[in-house]
């Protein structure tokens, strides 16, 4: 018997009210039901095809009333636009295509020109009709996976010359079912492939993916009508920006928790990506950065809770993720995550974190010295780090005279660099992802005399100043200030302010481009999350999609095509409005050409750079492979050269230590595990780039003494005579 006709015999005792469904839907789609009148079908046992409410069909004429009058980017309801969101929603829906067919598409593309009317007038049926077909695909394609292990993983051939398509976003549609089992045969061998070569049996290989997929099948004929009405809302809002989204009743009650997950959780930022959930951003402080193994762009798999078996939660709403994840403080939460380096989604390693609360003075800002030798002088460098931009409001609100907040806390620690005679100042904005407003503006001034720091649009094209009033200055030295891509909206305003005033060099790499400002608004059902503002520069410039451009740059790790506001669709774009009076401090035209070229000459004869680069190389080599080998030996050789690889990197960097080299990847692994648990441990990237900030630094001060103050002898003068 064929994997087919099993599938057909499995489903035989109920295949006709399945059937019907099937049909049913169909004729809704092809045979001119109409729009907003829902289609009458066979109640299935698996799977009820689920129908719009009132109240989303009222949500769903406010949500478009919103979108097209109070959004930044204006923008009406067309015929193009009810394609577009046509295409969103199917790559929502089914964004590897995977479950649907081209005679599918076929059947639906009849409602591509159609769901923008619709949409207008809070007729949702077009879309729930969708997206009950694509449930119904999904429940056939999960059939089939469980009836393929049924006939047994040695069933399975690892011996011909397959390959199979690492991502399937832009692959053509399978044109037919018989297509479909081919590709999902792949898929399954892929899939065994990959941990057979992690060491496991057929047997444990065979449990875990039928777990995973009787899981996901769980999922698929439990949907219910709100999953249908925020993925066809949030197609919807997505054609505005990336940012614009709707949060259902359930989601509303835990923005906060979806928003950070700081409260009795792990502390990540997540969001939906097709099928996975996606870490956006850890929060600083929080347990998972903290423990230091979860990363950006990873995608999560399974969560187990401390003595149970994994729950895999592909497929499930983010919100039940998000449930999952949070528990009791000091309990214990595994995450299988797919990490954002691995060539394809089979390839995953686990994660436990202990849950904790987020506290303020764990994200609080910190400072350094290193000491650098150049021709025979001796430089003294203070560092200090920001993990976000923060402030207790509670403690303000009520009065207290010594809350903290990143602008006071910052300005302390500058006092006592300065009394330990540093000769320059780096401040380390890399990884942090912003936080209060106000915090970044109040930060500038500490830098500047007086003067605007950001300038914040509406989409009526009205435009807020804000400005440093105080015209105390905290430090008036050299100053540099390092960024990586995960540097976002705060970070970038005061990463922007200081390169606009010319009072310091940015170092590092191309900043996320966060630049826009979002509000949530009530509705009947739900909330709105919608963009009202734009961040732009005291030099006119947005912050929005191109970030802040460093001066000197420095590569890095994080791949800039899947983190970041230009990776986002429909982002909004980077322009310009004037520019509003203020100071340039220094001038670095005519010494910026030789701070480059010495730079590069470090880096050219730096063997930690040359091993940076290389590993950047590597990770660059893997993310571009479009296909991996199904064949048993080809796989075997391409993971033993991987492995090889990440060996010969480490054990070069441990060679540079003087540290005896790692003689197995398990080795490596466990050291790895074990740093990212020691808090005191440091990143042997992270302490290159500051020297590198440092060393920048001295050749600023050797290149034009008049770095060394922003201030003429006379306001020296007066502020030492201030109290």
């Amino acid at each position: 018997m064929t994997i087919a006709e099993k599938t057909s015999a499995r489903r035989a005792p109920i295949a006709a009210g399945r059937m019907g469904v099937c049909k049913a839907l169909a004729v809704a789609l092809l045979l001119s039901a109409p729009f907003g009148v829902q289609a009458k079908a066979v109640e299935p046992e698996t799977y009820s095809p689920v129908a719009p409410t009132i109240d989303q069909a009222r949500a769903n004429i406010l949500i478009a009333r919103q979108l097209q009058f109070t959004h930044f980017r204006d923008m009406g309801i067309s015929d193009e636009l009810s394609g577009d969101v046509f295409d969103a929603y199917l790559s929502y829906l089914d964004g590897q295509r995977i479950y649907l067919t081209q005679n599918d598409i076929q059947a639906l593309d009849k409602a591509r020109n159609r769901l923008g009317p619709a949409l207008k007038t809070g007729q949702l049926q077009p879309g729930f009709d969708i997206y009950n077909l694509v449930q119904k695909r999904i429940i056939e394609r999960l059939e089939f996976a469980l009836d393929t292990l049924d006939a047994g993983i040695g069933e399975l051939d690892f011996s011909s010359d397959e390959t199979i398509l690492v991502d399937r976003s832009e692959a053509e549609w399978a044109p037919d079912t018989q297509a479909l089992d081919t590709l999902w045969t792949k898929r399954i061998k892929n899939a065994v492939l990959a941990q057979r070569l992690s060491g496991a049996d057929d047997d444990a290989i065979a449990e875990t993916l039928r777990r995973r997929y009787e899981g996901q099948l769980k999922r698929a004929t439990q949907a219910r009508s709100e999953d249908a009405f925020q993925a066809y809302m949030n197609a919807f809002t997505g054609m505005w920006d990336p940012h614009t989204s709707y949060f259902s009743p359930r989601t509303s009650e835990n923005f906060n928790i979806n928003m950070s997950l700081s409260l009795e959780g792990i502390g990540a930022v997540l969001q939906a990506d097709n099928e996975y959930t996606k870490v956006v951003r850890l929060v600083p402080g929080g347990p998972a950065a903290k423990q230091g193994q979860l990363k950006p762009a990873d995608r999560i798999v399974s969560v187990a809770q401390e003595g149970e078996k994994p729950v895999n939660v592909i497929g499930w709403r983010l919100d039940e993720v998000v449930d999952l994840i949070r528990g009791p403080r000091n309990s214990v939460v595994t995450l299988e995550v797919v990490p954002a380096s691995a060539a394809d989604e089979t390839l995953t390693r686990s994660i436990s974190i202990s849950r904790d609360e987020v506290k303020l003075e764990e994200q609080s800002a910190s400072k350094d010295i290193i000491e650098l030798d150049r021709n025979g002088e001796t430089y003294s460098v203070g560092v200090i780090t920001i993990p976000t931009f923060y402030a207790d409001f509670r403690a303000m609100q009520a009065g207290d005279p010594n809350y903290k907040s990143t602008t006071r806390d910052v300005r302390k620690l500058i006092s006592e660099l300065k009394q330990s005679g540093v000769d320059g100042l780096v401040m380390d904005l890399r990884n942090n992802g912003g936080g209060a407003l106000h915090e970044a503006n109040d930060l500038v001034g500490l830098f500047i005399d007086t003067g605007p720091t950001v300038q914040i649009r509406n989409s009526n094209n009205e435009v807020q100043v804000l400005k440093d009033e105080d015209a105390s200055v905290a430090y008036d030295g050299p100053l540099v200030v390092l960024t990586n891509r995960m540097s976002a909206s705060a970070s970038e305003i005061f990463a922007g302010a200081i390169q606009d005033y010319g009072r310091g060099l940015v170092v590092g790499s191309q900043t996320f481009g966060k630049g826009t400002v979002q509000a949530v608004r009530p509705l009947n059902h739900g909330q709105l999350k919608i963009t009202q503002s734009k961040f732009y520069r005291v030099s006119g410039g947005s912050t929005q999609h191109k970030g802040v451009i460093p001066d000197i740059e420095i590569p890095s790790r994080i791949d800039k095509t899947r983190i970041g506001e230009d990776a986002l669709d429909r982002a909004l774009p980077w322009d310009q409005i004037d520019a509003v009076p203020h100071t340039r401090y220094f001038d670095f035209s005519g010494i910026i050409d030789e701070l480059r070229s010495r730079h590069e000459d470090r880096f050219a004869t730096s063997p930690e750079f040359r091993l940076l680069q290389q590993e950047i190389d590597f990770l660059k080599e893997q993310r571009q492979r479009k296909t991996v080998s199904l064949n048993l030996d080809k796989r075997t050789t391409r993971q033993e050269q991987i492995e090889t690889t990440r060996l010969t990197i480490a054990n070069a960097r441990r060679e540079l230590r003087g540290e005896e080299p790692f003689e197995s990847l398990e080795e490596l692994d466990d050291w790895q595990d074990q740093q990212a648990a020691d808090l005191d441990s440091t990143d042997d990237e992270l302490d290159f780039v500051i020297r590198e900030g440092g060393d920048i630094m001295a050749d600023m001060l050797e290149l034009d003494k008049r770095m060394a103050s922003i201030l003429t002898p006379q306001q020296i003068a007066a502020q030492a005579d201030t109290p």
